[in-house]
């Protein structure tokens, strides 16, 4: 069965390097890159399920967020699938995916912006949250 490699999208410079070593990890090892973003634009109760959305309902933001790492990731040759949840908490929202046995992820990698601890205490950190809560092995990228 081919490996799935999750990388967790949100447009920022630390997430397009996060893109960049999955595919250097999916190259290694012939996987797929499962690209996931998280629209946090969504209610409270959507993030107990963390839905997927259908394409038609992917905001513009989203959309050329997936298509530019799909393109990216395709230039090497590689698979590539885009997955937009639906939720509220970007943290929640992404482990809850990888965690669900049906994705099948056997390795997730996020970028990391180093927002540093004051902003941590209070907002809490995305990367940090996965790196602890996710079932598969974490690579954060700074």
């Amino acid at each position: 069965m081919t490996k799935r490699i999750m990388v967790c999208l949100d447009g920022s410079k630390n997430s397009l390097r996060g893109l960049d070593k999955a595919i250097s990890f999916a190259k290694e090892s012939d996987s797929v890159i499962v690209g996931v973003h998280s629209d946090t634009s969504f209610s409270a109760f959507s993030a107990v399920r963390a839905p997927i959305l259908p394409t038609k309902k992917w905001k513009q933001k989203a959309r050329k967020l997936i298509n530019d790492a799909k393109k990216k990731v395709e230039k090497k040759n590689l698979e590539f699938l885009g997955v937009v949840i639906g939720g509220h908490t970007s943290g929640i929202d992404l482990t809850t995916f990888a965690n669900n046995p049906s994705n099948r992820i056997d390795q997730i990698v996020i970028g990391s912006r180093g927002m540093g601890f004051p902003k941590e205490l209070f907002f809490g950190s995305t990367s940090n949250f996965v790196l602890h809560k996710a079932k598969a092995p974490v690579t954060v990228v700074k």
